[in-house]
C-alpha cells in the first residue's frame, strides 16, 4: 500500500505542475495537453479506489492515519478536476469570442444604390438584438457554472471536514481526551458548519442578483 500511495501522491504533484505549463500555453491549441491531464486524473482516481481496498488490510493502529492520507489524495484530486473544468470552460469561451470576432471582421460592405462613393453596412436590428441576448445568456450560464463549481467545491470540503471530524473523534476516544476537549471540538465543528452554510447562501444570493441585473 505504501508504494501505491507514494506513487499516487507523486502523480498528484506532477499533475499540479502540468497546470503551470498549461497556463504558459494559453492561447494555443491545448487539447492534447488537457487530455494528458485528464488521463492523469483518471489514474489518480483508480489508484485511490485501490487504496480504499488496501487500507482495510492495514493494522488497526495504522488504519486511521492511512485513511486520512487517502482522503487528502481524493481532496487534492477533486481540486485538480475543478481546475481542469475551469480551464476548459475558459478555452471554450475564448474560442467563441474569437469566432464572433472573425465573423464580424468578415462581414462585407455593399455600395449604396443612390451614390457611387458612399458605402453603408447592412445591419439587421433584430439580428443585433438576438446576438446581444445570446451574449447575455452565455454570461449568465458562465456565472451559473462558476457558482455551481464553487458550491460543489464547498460541498466536497464539507464532506472532507465531516470525515476528518469523525476520525478526530475516534482518535480522541482512543487517546482518552477529556470531555471538555471533546465539547470544544464539537463546538468548533458546529461553527464551521454555520460558516459553510453562510458562504453558500451568500454565493447563491450573489448569483441571483447578477442574473436579475443582467436580464
Amino acid at each position: 500500500m505504501e508504494a501505491l500511495y507514494h506513487q499516487t501522491n507523486a502523480l498528484v504533484q506532477e499533475t499540479q505542475q502540468c497546470f503551470h505549463k498549461l497556463e504558459k500555453l494559453k492561447g494555443t491549441n491545448t487539447d492534447s495537453f488537457e487530455a494528458e491531464i485528464q488521463a492523469r486524473i483518471d489514474t489518480i482516481i483508480s489508484n485511490c479506489e485501490r487504496l480504499d481496498i488496501l487500507v482495510h488490510k492495514e493494522p488497526i493502529g495504522r488504519r486511521q492515519n492511512a485513511r486520512i492520507r487517502i482522503d487528502q489524495l481524493k481532496y487534492d484530486n477533486r481540486h485538480l478536476q475543478a481546475a481542469l473544468r475551469m480551464h476548459q470552460h475558459e478555452t471554450y469561451k475564448r474560442r467563441q469570442e474569437e469566432s464572433e470576432r472573425d465573423e464580424l471582421l468578415s462581414r462585407r460592405f455593399t455600395q449604396n444604390a443612390n451614390t457611387d462613393d458612399a458605402t453603408t453596412i447592412l445591419i439587421d436590428h433584430s439580428l443585433q438584438h438576438n446576438m446581444a441576448l445570446q451574449n447575455a445568456h452565455r454570461g449568465v450560464d458562465d456565472m451559473i457554472r462558476s457558482g455551481s463549481s464553487i458550491l460543489e467545491n464547498m460541498r466536497d470540503q464539507r464532506q472532507t471536514l465531516k470525515g476528518a471530524h469523525k476520525r478526530m473523534m475516534d482518535i480522541a476516544n482512543t487517546l482518552g481526551l477529556s470531555n471538555t476537549t471533546m465539547r470544544l471540538i464539537e463546538r468548533r465543528a458546529i461553527e464551521d458548519k454555520y460558516i459553510l452554510i453562510g458562504g453558500m447562501v451568500v454565493t447563491v444570493i450573489v448569483i441571483v442578483v447578477l442574473i436579475i441585473y443582467i436580464t
